[in-house]
């Protein structure tokens, strides 16, 4: 079956190089598999660029989504250990305002 676009293509020409070991000890061979893989990361993120022009509602829902999955991760793995340490993290608070003392004045 072939590539169906050019990012495919570059992806498999990578994998032939990496499979092609006289390709990775020359300083030829590594050359041409840093050109290769950057070629093929420029083309995903020019396609990447391209979509979300395509579709911005969909990309910034599609973010904030990631978002707030890695938040919950951060936020689960944090009570995780807390658990585990059997430690809790907790903030300071700011220590309470205090009130002035009033003057009195002995009456003679």
């Amino acid at each position: 079956m072939p590539p169906r676009n050019e990012t495919e293509y570059l992806m498999d020409s990578i994998t032939n190089d990496l499979t092609d070991t006289k390709s990775v000890t020359t300083t030829e061979g590594r050359e041409a598999l840093l050109a290769n893989a950057q070629d093929a990361v420029s083309d995903a993120v020019h396609t990447a660029v391209d979509k979300v022009k395509a579709n911005p509602k969909t990309a910034a829902a599609i973010a904030a989504g990631a978002t707030a999955v890695i938040a919950g991760a951060v936020y689960g793995a944090t009570k995780l250990a807390e658990s585990k340490s059997g430690t809790k993290t907790t903030t300071k608070r700011a220590p309470a305002k205090r009130t002035t003392a009033k003057r009195t004045t002995a009456k003679s």
